[in-house]
C-alpha cells in the first residue's frame, strides 16, 4: 500500500519503512515551537518532569508575538518566564523584541522550517510550515514540555484528503480566497485529523505566500496538517532563507486518499467568511447588502507577509479609509516591517489613514490592538471569527484576503477593489 507525503515523513522520523492510517507512533522532531502563551505552561511541566535541561538547544524556537511588546502584567510575566527559560537552557532560537516576529511568519523566514521537517508548536497553526513541504502540527502545551525534555513526539498517523489545484487565479484572488472556498465547501470538521495534501498544476501558479496561507488554515477545517510538494518555488525560498539540510517526499502513485477534490483556481471568486465560522461563506458578488464596518486588519501570521502589505497598499494608494473607520496594518515580522518600509508601504498606509504596528498577533485573539466593543463589525485578514474572538461577544468578524480588507476600510463596508 502507498503512503502520502506526509505518511512518509513520519515514517522516516519513526525508523520504519512503512505506516497507516490510524498507527500510532513515536517519532523523532526537528523542531519544538512555543509561545509567550503556551510555552510558560510547558516550562512548568518540564519542571515537574525533573529533566536536566532540554533534548536540543538548536531544536527549539522560543517567540514571544501575541502580547508583545507586553501589554500589561501578567503578560509581562509570561514574557519573563519564556525569557528566563530560554538564557538558562541557551536556546538559539529566541526571539525578542527587536528581532521577533508572528512565529508562523518569522520560522520559515529565519530558516528554521525546511522540507521533510517534522515540527511540532503550540499553536494550533503550526501547520504552516506544509507550505515547505514539512510536517507541522499544533499541539498541547503538555507535549511541547515532552518534546523540548525528549525530541520525540507521539501521533496518530492521520488518513489524507487530496486536493487538485488547476488552472490559475484571477486579479484580487489570492491564497486567502483559495482556502476560504476550500472551508466553505468541506466545513470546518470537513478534514478532521486528516492530512490536506494540496497537489496539482495549478500550484506553480500559487505564491509561497499563498501557500503559507493556505497551508496556515489547514486547522481551520480541522486538518491534522495541510502539506504541498516542494518544486522549485519552494526550493528557491529555502536556499534564500535556510542552510538546512531538506529531504523531498512524494506520494505514492497508489497512495489511498479518503477524499479527493478538484478546485479549478481560475473560478474562484474574493470569498468573506460571516460570523461566526470560517465555513460561513460567500463570495462577493452574494453579498448585495450593505455591511457597514467599525474596523478593518490586515496583518496576523495567515496574511501578514510582504505580498499582502504590497496587495493592500495596492488598494489603498491614494485612496482614504472610510471616516471613523480603523484600519489597523501589522506586518508579521521586522524583515517584512523594514521592506514595507523600504518600498513605500508604510507610506502609503498612513497617508491612507490607517495605523502600523509592530508585529504582533495581538488583535486576531482578541489580546490588544484592535479590540471590538458590543455591536462592532471588523474585516480581518486573521484566521477565526469564532464568537467573542475579537472581543465583545456580541461583535461580529468577517474574514477575508488583504484585497478585500483593504476595499473595505475605503468603502466603510464590505467590499473589493473590483468596485471601488
Amino acid at each position: 500500500m502507498g503512503m502520502t507525503m506526509t505518511q512518509k515523513i513520519l515514517a522516516a522520523h519513526a525508523g520504519l519503512s512503512q505506516v497507516e492510517a490510524g498507527q500510532l507512533i513515536e517519532a523523532d522532531l526537528d523542531l519544538v515551537l512555543g509561545n509567550d502563551i503556551t510555552s510558560p505552561v510547558a516550562i512548568k511541566e518540564m519542571e515537574k518532569m525533573k529533566t536536566e535541561g532540554v533534548f536540543n538547544k538548536d531544536k527549539i524556537a522560543l517567540v514571544p508575538d501575541h502580547f508583545v511588546p507586553n501589554k500589561d502584567i501578567k503578560s509581562a510575566e509570561h514574557c519573563k518566564c519564556v525569557r528566563e527559560f530560554a538564557y538558562r537552557n541557551q536556546i538559539t532560537n529566541y526571539f525578542e523584541v527587536g528581532e521577533m516576529g508572528i512565529e508562523h511568519a518569522l520560522l520559515p523566514e529565519k530558516g528554521l522550517t525546511v522540507a521533510g521537517d517534522v515540527i511540532i508548536g503550540a499553536d494550533s497553526h503550526t501547520c504552516t510550515y506544509g507550505a515547505l513541504g514539512a510536517f507541522s502540527t499544533g499541539v498541547g502545551s503538555t507535549d511541547m514540555a515532552a518534546g523540548m525534555a525528549t525530541g520525540k513526539a507521539w501521533f496518530k498517523v492521520p488518513g489524507a484528503i487530496r486536493f487538485n489545484l488547476v488552472g490559475k487565479l484571477s486579479e484580487w484572488v489570492s491564497g486567502k480566497d483559495v482556502i476560504l472556498h476550500i472551508i466553505g465547501m468541506i466545513g470546518v470538521d470537513g478534514a478532521l485529523y486528516k492530512s490536506m495534501e494540496f497537489v496539482g498544476e495549478g500550484i506553480k501558479n500559487l505564491t509561497m505566500d499563498d501557500r503559507f496561507t493556505i497551508a496556515n488554515m489547514a486547522i481551520e477545517a480541522g486538518g491534522k496538517n495541510g502539506i504541498f510538494p516542494v518544486d522549485d518555488l519552494a526550493i528557491a525560498y529555502m536556499k534564500e532563507h535556510s542552510d538546512k539540510p531538506y529531504t523531498i517526499y512524494e506520494a505514492d502513485e497508489d497512495a489511498v486518499y479518503d477524499e479527493e477534490y478538484t478546485i479549478d483556481l481560475s473560478v474562484l471568486r474574493p470569498t468573506v467568511a460571516f460570523p461566526h465560522l470560517p465555513e460561513n461563506t460567500r463570495i462577493i458578488d452574494e453579498i448585495t447588502d450593505d455591511i457597514k464596518i467599525d474596523q478593518v486588519v490586515i496583518g496576523s501570521c495567515t496574511n501578514g507577509r510582504i505580498d499582502d502589505m504590497r496587495i493592500a497598499a495596492k488598494v489603498l494608494k491614494g485612496k482614504h479609509v472610510a471616516k471613523g473607520m480603523r484600519c489597523i496594518v501589522i506586518p508579521a515580522t521586522q524583515a517584512i516591517y523594514m521592506q514595507a518600509m523600504e518600498e513605500g508601504l508604510l507610506k502609503i498606509f498612513i497617508e491612507a489613514g490607517a495605523v502600523v504596528s509592530t508585529p504582533t498577533c495581538g488583535p486576531c485573539l482578541g489580546g490588544y490592538m484592535g479590540i471590538l466593543a458590543e455591536g462592532e463589525r471588523c474585516v480581518s485578514t486573521t484566521n477565526r471569527n469564532f464568537v467573542g474572538r475579537m472581543g465583545h461577544v456580541d461583535s461580529e468578524i468577517y474574514l477575508a484576503s488583504p484585497a478585500v480588507a483593504a476595499a473595505s476600510a475605503v468603502a466603510g463596508k464590505i467590499s473589493c477593489p473590483c468596485r471601488l
